[in-house]
Protein backbone atom coordinates (compact mmCIF):
# COMPACT_ATOMS: atom_id res chain seq x y z
CA UNK A 1 0.00 0.00 0.00
CA UNK A 2 2.96 2.30 0.54
CA UNK A 3 3.66 2.02 -3.22
CA UNK A 4 0.05 2.94 -3.99
CA UNK A 5 0.33 6.07 -1.87
CA UNK A 6 3.59 7.11 -3.56
CA UNK A 7 2.16 6.45 -7.03
CA UNK A 8 -1.00 8.42 -6.29
CA UNK A 9 1.12 11.25 -4.88
CA UNK A 10 2.95 11.58 -8.22
CA UNK A 11 -0.41 11.84 -9.95
CA UNK A 12 -1.60 14.54 -7.56
CA UNK A 13 1.61 16.49 -8.06
CA UNK A 14 1.41 16.19 -11.85
CA UNK A 15 -2.22 17.35 -12.00
CA UNK A 16 -1.45 20.27 -9.70
CA UNK A 17 1.29 21.41 -12.11
CA UNK A 18 -1.14 20.92 -15.01
CA UNK A 19 -3.67 23.22 -13.32
CA UNK A 20 -0.92 25.80 -12.71
CA UNK A 21 0.00 25.75 -16.42
CA UNK A 22 -3.67 26.12 -17.43
CA UNK A 23 -4.09 29.01 -14.98
CA UNK A 24 -1.08 30.77 -16.49
CA UNK A 25 -2.50 30.31 -20.00
CA UNK A 26 -5.87 31.73 -18.97
CA UNK A 27 -4.32 34.66 -17.08
CA UNK A 28 -2.44 35.67 -20.27
CA UNK A 29 -5.44 35.49 -22.60
CA UNK A 30 -5.13 39.26 -23.24
CA UNK A 31 -1.31 39.41 -23.29
CA UNK A 32 -0.03 40.64 -26.66
CA UNK A 33 1.85 37.94 -28.56
CA UNK A 34 1.52 35.36 -25.78
CA UNK A 35 1.86 31.70 -26.78
CA UNK A 36 0.06 29.05 -24.77
CA UNK A 37 1.96 26.27 -23.03
CA UNK A 38 1.21 22.56 -23.29
CA UNK A 39 2.48 20.17 -20.59
CA UNK A 40 4.00 16.83 -21.51
CA UNK A 41 3.87 13.99 -18.97
CA UNK A 42 5.73 10.69 -18.87
CA UNK A 43 5.39 7.52 -16.84
CA UNK A 44 8.04 6.61 -14.25
CA UNK A 45 10.13 3.49 -13.77
CA UNK A 46 8.42 0.10 -13.70
CA UNK A 47 8.93 -2.70 -11.21
CA UNK A 48 9.22 -6.02 -13.08
CA UNK A 49 7.62 -8.79 -11.01
CA UNK A 50 8.10 -11.46 -13.67
CA UNK A 51 10.36 -11.09 -16.72
CA UNK A 52 9.22 -11.89 -20.24
CA UNK A 53 9.72 -15.50 -21.36
CA UNK A 54 8.97 -17.11 -18.00
CA UNK A 55 7.18 -20.47 -18.38
CA UNK A 56 3.91 -21.19 -16.57
CA UNK A 57 3.61 -24.24 -14.31
CA UNK A 58 0.97 -25.92 -16.45
CA UNK A 59 2.51 -25.33 -19.87
CA UNK A 60 5.51 -24.28 -21.82
CA UNK A 61 4.18 -21.11 -23.42
CA UNK A 62 6.28 -18.06 -22.47
CA UNK A 63 4.33 -15.41 -20.57
CA UNK A 64 4.31 -11.66 -20.91
CA UNK A 65 6.11 -9.54 -18.37
CA UNK A 66 4.33 -8.51 -15.19
CA UNK A 67 5.16 -4.88 -14.45
CA UNK A 68 3.78 -2.30 -12.07
CA UNK A 69 4.36 1.39 -12.76
CA UNK A 70 5.48 4.04 -10.29
CA UNK A 71 3.34 6.93 -11.43
CA UNK A 72 3.91 9.98 -13.60
CA UNK A 73 5.85 13.22 -13.77
CA UNK A 74 5.96 16.44 -15.78
CA UNK A 75 8.62 15.84 -18.44
CA UNK A 76 8.47 19.10 -20.38
CA UNK A 77 6.44 22.18 -21.20
CA UNK A 78 6.07 23.14 -24.85
CA UNK A 79 5.15 26.54 -26.27
CA UNK A 80 2.57 26.30 -29.03
CA UNK A 81 3.71 28.77 -31.68
CA UNK A 82 0.50 28.93 -33.69
CA UNK A 83 -0.40 32.35 -35.05
CA UNK A 84 -2.59 34.51 -32.84
CA UNK A 85 -5.32 36.72 -34.25
CA UNK A 86 -4.07 39.98 -35.76
CA UNK A 87 -6.06 43.05 -34.79
CA UNK A 88 -5.86 46.54 -36.20
CA UNK A 89 -4.97 49.26 -33.65
CA UNK A 90 -4.32 52.40 -35.70
CA UNK A 91 -1.13 53.13 -33.71
CA UNK A 92 1.76 53.74 -36.14
CA UNK A 93 4.29 52.05 -33.84
CA UNK A 94 2.25 48.87 -33.33
CA UNK A 95 3.60 45.98 -35.40
CA UNK A 96 2.45 42.40 -35.82
CA UNK A 97 4.45 39.57 -37.38
CA UNK A 98 2.32 37.61 -39.82
CA UNK A 99 4.21 34.32 -39.84
CA UNK A 100 7.41 33.12 -38.18
CA UNK A 101 9.96 35.35 -36.50
CA UNK A 102 10.69 37.54 -33.50
CA UNK A 103 11.48 41.17 -32.93
CA UNK A 104 15.01 41.68 -31.59
CA UNK A 105 15.27 43.59 -28.30
CA UNK A 106 18.43 44.92 -26.66
CA UNK A 107 18.27 44.95 -22.85
CA UNK A 108 20.10 47.48 -20.61
CA UNK A 109 22.89 44.94 -19.92
CA UNK A 110 23.50 44.83 -23.70
CA UNK A 111 22.16 41.28 -24.00
CA UNK A 112 19.73 40.31 -26.74
CA UNK A 113 16.19 39.03 -26.20
CA UNK A 114 13.34 38.21 -28.57
CA UNK A 115 9.61 38.91 -28.54
CA UNK A 116 6.39 38.57 -30.53
CA UNK A 117 4.97 41.61 -28.75
CA UNK A 118 5.00 44.42 -31.30
CA UNK A 119 3.59 47.23 -29.16
CA UNK A 120 6.40 49.79 -29.36
CA UNK A 121 6.72 53.41 -28.23
CA UNK A 122 9.05 56.40 -28.56
CA UNK A 123 11.12 57.33 -25.50
CA UNK A 124 12.31 60.82 -24.55
CA UNK A 125 15.34 60.46 -26.85
CA UNK A 126 13.18 59.56 -29.84
CA UNK A 127 14.23 55.90 -29.80
CA UNK A 128 11.79 53.07 -30.55
CA UNK A 129 11.42 50.97 -27.40
CA UNK A 130 9.10 48.32 -25.96
CA UNK A 131 6.91 48.69 -22.86
CA UNK A 132 9.91 48.14 -20.56
CA UNK A 133 11.99 50.78 -22.35
CA UNK A 134 14.26 48.23 -24.07
CA UNK A 135 15.52 49.21 -27.53
CA UNK A 136 14.22 47.66 -30.73
CA UNK A 137 17.19 46.42 -32.78
CA UNK A 138 18.63 47.83 -34.94
CA UNK A 139 18.21 51.12 -33.12
CA UNK A 140 16.01 53.80 -34.67
CA UNK A 141 15.80 57.44 -33.60
CA UNK A 142 12.71 59.32 -34.72
CA UNK A 143 13.43 63.03 -35.47
CA UNK A 144 11.56 65.53 -33.34
CA UNK A 145 9.66 67.14 -36.23
CA UNK A 146 8.33 63.82 -37.59
CA UNK A 147 4.66 63.88 -38.52
CA UNK A 148 4.31 60.26 -39.66
CA UNK A 149 6.17 56.96 -39.27
CA UNK A 150 5.84 54.44 -42.09
CA UNK A 151 6.90 50.78 -41.75
CA UNK A 152 6.70 48.52 -44.79
CA UNK A 153 5.95 44.79 -44.79
CA UNK A 154 9.62 44.02 -45.34
CA UNK A 155 10.66 46.16 -42.37
CA UNK A 156 11.81 49.45 -43.93
CA UNK A 157 11.26 52.37 -41.53
CA UNK A 158 10.64 55.79 -43.06
CA UNK A 159 9.56 59.07 -41.51
CA UNK A 160 7.75 62.01 -43.07
CA UNK A 161 9.12 65.28 -41.74
CA UNK A 162 7.07 68.41 -41.18
CA UNK A 163 6.96 70.50 -44.36
CA UNK A 164 8.46 67.77 -46.58
CA UNK A 165 6.82 65.68 -49.30
CA UNK A 166 9.21 62.72 -49.60
CA UNK A 167 9.77 60.40 -46.60
CA UNK A 168 13.23 59.91 -45.15
CA UNK A 169 14.57 56.33 -44.71
CA UNK A 170 15.89 55.39 -41.25
CA UNK A 171 16.77 51.74 -41.79
CA UNK A 172 15.29 48.26 -41.85
CA UNK A 173 13.94 46.02 -39.09
CA UNK A 174 15.35 42.50 -39.04
CA UNK A 175 13.50 39.55 -37.56
CA UNK A 176 15.06 36.64 -35.68
CA UNK A 177 14.26 33.04 -36.50
CA UNK A 178 15.12 29.74 -34.80
CA UNK A 179 15.12 26.12 -35.95
CA UNK A 180 13.33 25.13 -32.73
CA UNK A 181 11.49 28.13 -31.23
CA UNK A 182 9.91 25.77 -28.67
CA UNK A 183 13.38 25.58 -27.10
CA UNK A 184 13.46 29.30 -26.24
CA UNK A 185 13.39 30.22 -22.55
CA UNK A 186 10.69 32.65 -21.43
CA UNK A 187 12.08 35.26 -19.00
CA UNK A 188 8.94 37.35 -18.49
CA UNK A 189 8.06 40.77 -19.93
CA UNK A 190 6.99 38.95 -23.14
CA UNK A 191 10.68 38.19 -23.81
CA UNK A 192 12.55 35.02 -24.73
CA UNK A 193 16.24 34.18 -24.80
CA UNK A 194 18.24 31.71 -26.84
CA UNK A 195 19.12 28.29 -25.37
CA UNK A 196 21.03 25.27 -26.69
CA UNK A 197 17.65 23.62 -27.36
CA UNK A 198 16.46 26.46 -29.60
CA UNK A 199 19.54 26.44 -31.78
CA UNK A 200 21.39 29.56 -32.87
CA UNK A 201 19.56 32.62 -34.05
CA UNK A 202 19.20 33.56 -37.72
CA UNK A 203 18.55 37.19 -38.63
CA UNK A 204 16.32 37.51 -41.67
CA UNK A 205 14.65 40.19 -43.75
CA UNK A 206 10.88 40.14 -43.11
CA UNK A 207 9.08 38.18 -45.81
CA UNK A 208 12.11 36.12 -46.88
CA UNK A 209 13.30 32.58 -46.09
CA UNK A 210 10.04 31.56 -44.39
CA UNK A 211 10.11 34.64 -42.17
CA UNK A 212 6.85 36.50 -41.58
CA UNK A 213 5.98 39.96 -42.78
CA UNK A 214 5.49 43.03 -40.58
CA UNK A 215 2.03 44.56 -40.44
CA UNK A 216 2.10 48.15 -39.21
CA UNK A 217 -0.77 49.43 -37.05
CA UNK A 218 -1.64 45.87 -36.01
CA UNK A 219 -0.95 43.67 -32.98
CA UNK A 220 -0.93 39.89 -32.58
CA UNK A 221 -3.18 38.70 -29.77
CA UNK A 222 -2.66 35.69 -27.52
CA UNK A 223 -3.30 32.27 -29.10
CA UNK A 224 -4.97 30.97 -25.92
CA UNK A 225 -8.37 29.37 -26.57
CA UNK A 226 -10.48 29.96 -23.45
CA UNK A 227 -12.92 27.11 -24.22
CA UNK A 228 -10.06 24.64 -24.71
CA UNK A 229 -8.40 25.75 -21.48
CA UNK A 230 -11.63 25.43 -19.50
CA UNK A 231 -12.09 21.86 -20.81
CA UNK A 232 -8.49 21.10 -19.85
CA UNK A 233 -9.17 22.55 -16.39
CA UNK A 234 -12.13 20.22 -15.88
CA UNK A 235 -10.09 17.23 -17.08
CA UNK A 236 -7.24 18.06 -14.70
CA UNK A 237 -9.67 18.56 -11.81
CA UNK A 238 -11.31 15.16 -12.39
CA UNK A 239 -7.91 13.48 -12.66
CA UNK A 240 -6.87 15.11 -9.38
CA UNK A 241 -10.04 13.84 -7.71
CA UNK A 242 -9.41 10.29 -8.95
CA UNK A 243 -5.83 10.35 -7.67
CA UNK A 244 -7.02 11.60 -4.29
CA UNK A 245 -9.54 8.73 -4.28
CA UNK A 246 -6.62 6.32 -4.80
CA UNK A 247 -5.01 7.78 -1.70
CA UNK A 248 -8.21 7.34 0.31
CA UNK A 249 -8.63 3.76 -0.95
CA UNK A 250 -5.04 2.88 -0.03
CA UNK A 251 -5.58 4.42 3.41
CA UNK A 252 -8.77 2.37 3.91
CA UNK A 253 -6.97 -0.85 2.97
CA UNK A 254 -4.14 -0.01 5.36
CA UNK A 255 -6.73 0.59 8.07
CA UNK A 256 -8.26 -2.86 7.43
CA UNK A 257 -4.82 -4.48 7.56
CA UNK A 258 -3.97 -2.76 10.84
CA UNK A 259 -7.24 -3.89 12.42
CA UNK A 260 -7.10 -7.53 11.25
CA UNK A 261 -5.95 -8.81 14.65
CA UNK A 262 -8.83 -7.18 16.53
Amino acid sequence: MDKTLRTAATGLNAQQKYVEIIANNISNVNTTGFKKVRPEFQDLLYETLRPAGAVSRIGVEPLNEVQIGSGTELAATTKIWSQGDIQQTGNSLDMAINGEGFFVIRKPDNSIAFTRDGSFHIDRLGQIVNAQGYLLEPGFTIPQDTVEVQISRDGYVEVLMDGEIEPQALGQIELARFINPAGLRAIGDNLYVETPASGRVFFETPGRNNTGEILQRHLETSNVDIVEEMVNMITAQRAYELNSKSVRTADDILGVAVNLKR
